[in-house]
């Protein structure tokens, strides 16, 4: 294997491990973001919850452990692919846009590369978010047969509402996995620079590389401010999503037949604000878990790259 695909793959394995890592620790605020996104004022099979620590403690007392890791598998299984096939085609972008791997990319080409991998991601992985979402919102007083887990929610989609179904919420998946890609992963590379020189230039070691002058508290850093460009611009999206992922009712009906209907609607009943509905647990869940996934990625990039320069 040629130095460069081992380093591509040394780069999707880091951010697989990372996406892991991240889901496990912060799953119950992404139950509680998912329910607060589609909850639309209107008559609703969901329990209304006041706030986020409100609904964590409803969906306990009411559901139990398992409501709060509803949609567990499939959140790990598309995060921990999502992570390793972003990083994946992040890092062959860059390489295919750079003349060496040394050479700095300018914030354009760090823009195109994080859409590029962010679009190709989405394509990907739409139908285990679609059976994410749907899991995440089944409660007690849903009157619809229940999805008993991942593989018959697939099997019970694909045979109620076909094949075309797995792709619902693909258009603001797109539009949410490629400008929320591209802002983080844009502010992150240009604030990795800012602070590798100011640390670079504060300890006197201008040839010192970004491996040996940032450490994890660093990378907590970078990655907590990065997401919170990227959520604040890109979150409505994530509700127009999770609006158009919803299941049908009973008789077969969605509940918004398409990306132009969500928007009409949420401004109708609910304003602007409507496209912000959830985003303190999102804050909460994702603020953290970016920090999580960068140091977790940087990590184990650094322990792959020297366990290959040591064979």
């Amino acid at each position: 294997m040629s130095s460069a695909s081992q380093w591509q793959w040394e780069t999707a394995t880091a951010g697989a491990i990372a996406g892991f890592a991240t889901v496990a620790a912060m799953h119950p605020l992404d139950v509680v973001r998912t329910r607060f996104q589609v909850h639309d004022g209107r008559v609703s099979n969901l329990p209304t919850y006041k706030n986020t620590a409100h609904a964590i403690f409803t969906i306990a007392r009411l559901e139990g452990l398992g409501g709060l890791y509803a949609g567990f598998s499939p959140a790990v299984l598309g995060s921990t692919v999502s992570w390793g096939l972003y990083f994946f085609f992040y890092g062959r972008a860059k390489q295919r846009y750079s003349k060496n791997r040394d050479e700095q990319l300018s914030p354009g080409l760090h823009l195109a590369s994080a859409a590029e991998a962010g679009a190709l991601v989405s394509l990907c992985t739409n139908p285990i978010w679609l059976v994410k979402t749907r899991l995440q919102l089944q409660t007690p007083l849903h009157q619809t047969q229940p999805y008993s887990g991942f593989y018959d929610a697939l099997r019970t989609i694909v045979r109620e509402e076909g094949w075309a179904a797995l792709y619902k919420g693909l258009l603001p998946s797109l539009f949410l996995q490629v400008s929320h890609g591209a802002i983080q992963f844009t502010a992150y590379e240009e604030l990795r620079k800012v602070v590798v020189d100011f640390k670079s230039k504060k300890r006197r070691r201008h040839s010192g590389s970004a491996d040996s002058v940032l450490n994890s508290v660093d990378y907590a850093a970078l990655g907590a401010s990065s997401k919170v460009a990227a959520i604040l611009l890109s979150y409505p999206f994530q509700v127009m999503r999770s609006r158009l992922q919803q299941r049908p009712s009973s008789e077969g009906i969605p509940r918004y037949m398409d990306s132009w209907h969500v928007i009409r609607e949420t401004v109708r009943f609910e304003g602007v604000r409507g496209f912000y509905k959830g985003i303190t647990p999102n804050l909460l869940k994702n603020v953290p878990a970016a920090s999580i996934t960068f140091i977790v990625y940087e990590n184990v990039l650094k322990f792959l790259k020297f366990a290959r320069t040591n064979e």
